[in-house]
């Protein structure tokens, strides 16, 4: 069976719904192939950072069913330090927590509404003429030809393959666990991250412990690592969440866990994020901030970036898409990742704690890199920051590779 769209996506995340809403907005026949079924729970730490609600503001959508969230809260050994989001002209000063089972079905009934043919337990793939160019996709039994293909299916599979679209395996990665549990401060406004995450043997890991008030009566409690650290192959994520909750459990009055903690890879890279006739979104562009393994503010901005280019113009959307990306995303995204095989050294990332929250300015600095506030065209003290620390690290990055700490 032969049939055609505008515009096919593949995955109904946060990128995917975005660049559907966006385009069928404007018209176009948009088809959404999705693996799960509706309502699939995404994992994930559920945050949404002042940049991700720009985000949402900027498609017209209301973020008033998430947890509001006024700032964060930054616990280093026994140094905390909360700060609120800054006020700003380019995001607002506020976040949120969202869950994703209820935020990514918000976003995709958005994209129904306006007009995109969403097909739920549907797995697409790809198809690859003989000039290496994608002309349609293929699902079961059926072949769509399409003018565009937009692949945003998170973590990378089948399609990413058949494209090229792979994590690059000299590159970082993380991996991140997460649950629920109830708890008397669940309706708190603050973000809550510990920096000072230790393993077993009591050596500092690059990476955090994070509760995520959800307003619900339950916070989501997870903690994420980086590939960098020595040992990483080794690590139990399930012990390290075990440890991490017994130590806010009374703080926070933790109940038992509501759910089995699930865990799940953080792609930090893409070998390829566009080809003739096709563009990646979201995570599967590898567009994941390797400081605090998030990427939901990413996804819609990169969705809504590559149907606007689709619209604009099919055949020269996949080069200005790509641009785009390097203008606005890269020189963070690639600082954070050889920022991450410098704090791969345990005694560099001691010292480095001590930095990051030691002063107030410093942790304005850190508040801006958590909440993904940094690109390239942040201005002031944070914006500098950026610019320094990705020529010094681009100058030491031979030498971090080569002197990472490894198993």
């Amino acid at each position: 069976m032969n049939s055609k769209a505008d515009l096919v996506i593949i995955g109904a995340g946060p990128a995917g719904s975005a660049a559907a809403l966006t385009a069928a907005r404007a018209g176009a026949r948009v088809v959404v192939f999705e693996k799960s079924e509706m309502g699939r729970d995404k994992i994930c730490g559920d945050g949404l950072t002042p940049r991700a609600v720009a985000a949402l503001l900027a498609l017209g959508l209301d973020p008033g069913s998430a947890h509001k969230i006024d700032g964060l809260r930054m616990v280093s050994e026994n140094l905390e330090r909360e700060l609120l989001w800054p006020t700003t002209g380019r995001f607002p000063n506020y976040g949120g927590v969202w869950p994703r089972r209820s935020f990514d079905k918000f976003l995709i009934n958005a994209a129904i509404e306006a007009g995109a043919d969403v097909r739920f337990s549907s797995t697409a793939t790809p198809v690859l003429d003989d000039d290496g160019r994608v002309r349609s996709v293929r699902c079961g039994l059926e072949t769509m030809t399409t003018d565009f293909t937009i692949l945003a299916t998170g973590a990378q599979g089948e399609a990413a393959r058949i494209l090229g679209a792979l994590r690059d395996p000299s590159e970082p990665f993380g991996l991140a666990i997460r649950t629920y549990a109830t708890s008397p401060r669940h309706a708190e406004g603050y973000l809550e991250a510990c920096l000072s995450l230790k393993d077993a043997d009591g050596k500092p890991i690059p990476g955090y412990g994070w509760i995520f008030p959800a307003g619900d009566g339950t916070v989501n409690v997870g903690v994420g690592a980086l590939s960098t650290m020595k040992g990483f192959k080794r690590l139990n994520l399930n012990t390290l969440l075990d440890r991490y909750a017994s130590m806010v459990k009374d703080s926070w009055d933790l109940g038992e866990f509501e759910e089995k903690p699930r865990a799940w890879r953080l792609p930090m890279s893409s070998l390829r994020r566009h080809g003739p006739g096709w563009v990646a979104v979201g995570d599967a562009a590898g567009l994941v901030n390797p400081m605090n393994g998030e990427g939901i503010d990413y996804a819609l901005e990169s969705g809504t970036l590559a149907a606007e280019l689709f619209l604009a113009d099919p055949s020269t959307a996949p080069g200005k898409f790509d641009a785009e990306l390097s203008s606005r995303f890269d020189p963070f995204l690639r600082t954070g990742r050889r920022f991450s095989f410098l704090i791969g050294h345990p005694w560099i990332l001691r010292s480095g704690l001590k930095v990051a929250v030691g002063s107030r300015q410093a942790a304005n600095i850190t508040l801006a890199v958590m909440g993904n506030l940094l690109d390239s065209s942040t201005p002031g003290a944070p914006g500098r920051v950026l610019k320094v620390a990705d020529t010094a690290l681009r100058l030491a990055d031979p030498v971090l590779r080569r002197y990472q700490s490894r198993d």
